[in-house]
């Protein structure tokens, strides 16, 4: 019988998913020979055997790959045939072109689950069980390939039993890199805000000190948790005053499906979500009879739910039998803290106790946060559970680059070949600590991906700590990405498209070509450039930032624009909590045009409009009082205002100026601001909707991409994708989130268009591309 050979390279999610002792297990039941190994670019194999047998073990290698494993491409070559009926898995091998693939952190499976769960097993309640299914992956990973010496595991040498699992093609932890037990593996201890040791199992006294209404500080996958019993408005509220977060809401852990049923009205969707290998806190509507302290979320109908996703997770939510907030391990807007020492100095102002470990947490890692919109799962924050997930790029990137991303909800981008990797969710650029985990997060997704891109993309706005970052680098080219084309242009990567396209931007702010705060743009999107087709009409920002904060300041400057400078101030709430002085202050300030810029974001009418509805002078976060006007409005179609589209100085403007005196009115006399959200909604809807199909009209059929941060909001969203007709295709978000968290994606598939375009490669900004 002749005997040929194969060698297949395998690249995509490969490593830390089981891949090889699965490879192993399948050319042994196909009695092939050779071998199995890790590179930096994925998995290698060479096999051999007669014909019939290694075309079958290649059908099955694409056909069935582990249920972590996700296959991007497989390449077999055929070499010369060597007489061999051993097959192994060899040691990993560097290489110079290397591809992340370590898979994102996995979910403890029901195996481990029941383990841990069962007196009479070995790693009963041992809050480190894993095996190649389930486990911490990116998280502990230090360098690629993903081998134990390659992560933190490699300070806890395997004993005897778990080094025969390991190495037992039969076992389900064969070749698990994490693979540990009560004897070898990483050890838990509880400690009090002083650092001193609290006696007994510690996640048994973690549990009691949480049924007591204390406050924990818990060692997870990626970081720190602030953990409390949800059920206690007093714990709840005591956690508030320490992590100074006033108003934000907090993500809640329940223990099981069930439980989180229980807690939120779940839709099969939402509980698909919810149990999902990434399982991110999902955004869901709060049943009334929860039982949920109101202040986990102040006046919002929704609740974010998440599952535990360690073991440890597990039996602390059994122990307490509660639901507890799990919030991140942070003061304010400062980085999650990951390491022991670093979370005892920096929240020991805000735990009463200390769940600690030492398993090294390498890269930190937030949770992420989706909510499902049209029938659809949409990524709001992607961090733990989809980073380094790799984003296939339908058009490769001709030189690598680094996207530096935004101010708010910072993440960034490295673009190299077909493949874009955005990196964790870092936060808002606003102060030092999150700079320098900014930086020290680039480096290490640098150093995975094994490039040090020499083109940086940034955005238009020089103030921003990403623009900084970038400018600050040495012999590196510097390519601006307006920041809205960025946002059409993330949609566009993530659904193939090379335009041109019909790219809706609607979001609170972000710098134009003009200098103008823009936000509720219209653009004709191609790969390399834009063009501004229309906008909504402008709002004056009283104060400059201190309008987005006491955003009774829009409000007042929507009101002057309305009523031709005699805003109507009394009879709405809103006026009669701002003092008199403060308004007069503000009006000659308006009538002087000092510090007044003008902003054009659909997310400033919605600061404004809220402002106005709710009668809230002040946002305690970003955002605020716009997510509270939307989960305000009312279910049901109660009907629109009227609204003009007129020529503005450049482009076509959405006026609402309209809309405005009639909720003045609907409000003065009495009708609840629910219709008042309700009906200010749809008027937005259809003057976007208007608008879509009067530039479509003129400039031909092409998709509707939506992007921006106000397409977190559902009611818009879908309200959007009602009306606008079955005619027009629109694309939006799903695995990139439609914030500035995905910006940086945006910025990178812009500059490779850049790129490719030689007649504006040294353009500066995007934006003059004759489309």
């Amino acid at each position: 019988m002749s005997v040929e050979g194969r060698r297949v390279e395998i690249r995509g999610i490969v490593q830390g998913v089981g891949f090889r002792p699965w490879v192993f297990r399948l050319a042994r039941a196909h009695d092939l020979g050779g071998w199995v190994r890790n590179d930096a670019g994925g998995v290698t194999i060479e096999a051999f055997g007669p014909v019939d047998a290694l075309e079958a073990f290649l059908h099955e290698l694409g056909a069935a790959p582990p249920p972590a494993a996700v296959i991007r491409s497989l390449e077999s070559h055929r070499i010369a045939g060597r007489s061999t009926t051993a097959f192994e898995i060899v040691a990993s091998a560097a290489a110079p072109d290397r591809r992340v693939s370590i898979p994102a952190d996995l979910p403890t499976c029901s195996n481990c689950l029941a383990e841990v769960l069962d007196p009479a097993d070995r790693r009963y309640r041992y809050p480190f069980t894993n095996c190649t299914n389930c486990g911490p992956r990116f998280t502990v990973a230090r360098d690629v390939p993903y081998d134990r010496p390659a992560t933190t595991m490699a300070a806890f040498e395997m004993c005897s039993a778990c080094r025969q699992e390991y190495e037992s093609p039969e076992d389900r932890r064969f070749h698990a890199q994490p693979n540990a037990c009560p004897i070898c593996g990483p050890r838990l201890w509880l400690r009090d805000r002083g650092g001193q040791p609290i006696s007994g199992d510690p996640i048994k006294e973690a549990a009691r000190l949480l049924r007591q209404g204390l406050i924990v500080a818990v060692k997870g996958l990626g970081g720190f948790h602030l953990a409390c019993d949800a059920t206690s408005g007093t714990a709840v509220v005591e956690l508030r005053r320490r992590k100074r977060r006033d108003a934000k809401p907090f993500a809640i852990m329940a223990a099981t499906p069930e439980e989180a049923e229980r807690l939120g009205d779940i839709s099969r969707t939402e509980r698909a979500l919810l149990e999902s290998a990434e399982r991110p806190i999902v955004i869901v509507d709060r049943r009334p009879e929860s039982g949920l302290a109101a202040n986990v979320a102040p006046h919002n109908p929704t609740v974010g739910l998440m599952l535990p996703y360690t073991p440890l997770h597990h039996l602390l939510l059994h122990d307490t039998g509660l639901p507890l907030v799990m919030t991140s391990g942070n003061l304010g807007e400062e980085p999650l803290a990951y390491r022991n020492d670093e979370a005892l100095a920096r929240l020991a102002g805000i735990a009463d106790a200390f769940l600690l470990h030492d398993r090294e947490i390498e890269t930190r890692c937030d949770d992420s946060v989706a909510r499902v919109i049209a029938s659809r799962p949409t990524v709001f924050r992607r961090s733990r559970g989809y980073v380094p997930r790799a984003i296939p790029i339908a058009r490769a990137f001709r030189e690598p680059v680094l996207a530096c991303g935004a101010m708010l909800k910072n993440t960034f981008c490295i673009g190299t070949g077909e493949t874009a990797y955005l990196g964790p969710h870092v936060g808002d650029l606003e102060n030092l600590e999150t700079y320098e985990s900014f930086e020290h997060a680039v480096e290490r997704l640098q150093r995975f991906v094994g490039v040090r891109p020499q083109i940086l993309v940034h955005d238009l706005h020089p103030e921003y700590l990403s623009t900084r970052y970038a400018r600050s680098r040495d012999d590196v080219r510097l390519i601006p990405v307006q920041h809205h084309h960025a946002h059409v242009a993330s949609v566009m990567a993530e659904h193939g498209l090379d335009g041109p396209v019909l790219g809706i931007a609607y979001d609170g702010t972000g710098l134009g070509p003009d200098g103008a705060a823009w936000g509720g743009e219209f653009l004709l999107v191609d790969r390399a450039g834009f063009r501004r087709l229309a906008t909504c009409r402008p709002l004056v920002l009283a104060g400059g930032d201190t309008a987005i904060r006491q955003v009774w300041r829009q409000a007042l400057a929507l009101l002057t624009d309305a009523f031709d400078g005699n805003p109507p101030t009394a009879g709405l709430a809103l006026f009669q909590r701002v003092p008199d002085s403060h308004i007069h202050v503000v009006r000659q300030m308006m009538a002087a045009g000092v510090n007044c810029p003008r902003a054009h974001g659909v997310g400033r009418y919605f600061d404004a409009v809220g402002s106005i509805g709710l009668a809230r002078p002040v946002s305690r976060y970003e955002g605020h009082v716009a997510l509270e006007w939307n989960l305000a409005a009312a279910p049901n179609d109660h009907g629109s205002y009227p609204f003009a589209l007129s020529p503005g100085p450049a482009v076509l403007e959405i006026d609402l100026r309209a809309a405005v005196r009639a909720i003045v009115s609907d409000l003065r006399a009495g009708e609840h601001p629910a219709v008042v959200s309700a009906r200010f909604h749809s008027t937005l809807v259809d003057a976007t909707v208007a608008v879509v199909h009067q530039i479509l009209a003129q400039h031909g059929p092409m998709p509707v991409a939506l992007s921006g941060g106000c397409f977190q909001n559902r009611r818009l969203t879908e309200g959007i994708l009602a009306r606008v007709g079955d005619g027009v295709r629109v694309v939006r978000h799903e695995q990139v989130p439609p914030g500035d968290g995905g910006l940086a994606l945006g910025q990178a598939f812009a500059a490779n268009g850049l790129l490719e375009s030689p007649e504006l490669a040294g353009t500066a900004p995007t934006g003059t591309h004759p489309l």
